[in-house]
């Protein structure tokens, strides 16, 4: 579990300059790395960097080490609670709008989702995508009806919400549990 001061260790890197304007914030990394965790292709800390910052590269072609260790904490903690049987835990904001953090989680989860969608539906297309639902309709990212009618809706969305954690289970087996 991160501390609240690697967080804003994290954050400091993620809305700096130049790329600011474009990075996610934690919750949209935490969903970055949860999708490399849980999904067919482990990405690296360069990609993750590239997915959550938008940038090419990390400054001087490196990463900074804050992040790297931030993000490989991260994905160590969820590899374990998986691999115990737990579910994954989303991040809470401590103030601020909780649907708009989980619409940035599901936003970084589903681009790393896109990023290497061909894998991710290799295991079952239907299956993965049945999976996928929650994140995607509350990601905000598809102009979709139906999407938009569930989000609109405060009993949908709750639904779809609850059905995240087992989701990510279900993902992580699918793609890591030995036949």
């Amino acid at each position: 579990m991160l501390s609240d001061s690697d967080i804003e260790a994290l954050e400091d890197i993620l809305f700096a300059e130049p790329w600011g304007d474009e990075a996610l914030d934690f919750f949209g990394l935490h969903g970055v790395v949860c999708a490399s965790v849980v999904g067919p292709a482990s990405l690296s800390t360069e990609d993750i960097f590239r997915l959550a910052t938008g940038a090419d590269q990390a400054p001087g072609g490196q990463v900074p080490e804050t992040f790297r260790e931030a993000v490989e904490k991260l994905a160590r903690d969820m590899a374990h609670s998986l691999d115990m049987g737990q579910s994954l835990e989303l991040p809470e904001p401590e103030d601020g709008d909780p649907m708009n953090a989980l619409e940035n989680w599901c936003a970084g989860f589903v681009d790393t989702f896109l990023e290497n969608e061909d894998a991710w539906l290799s295991a079952g297309e239907e299956e993965t995508a049945d999976l996928l639902v929650p994140m995607l309709t509350l990601s905000g990212l598809f102009e979709d009806e139906d999407f938009q009618n569930v989000r609109n809706s405060p009993k949908l969305s709750r639904d779809m919400v609850d059905a995240i954690p087992d989701s990510l289970t279900d993902l992580f087996l699918l793609f890591h549990a030995p036949d």
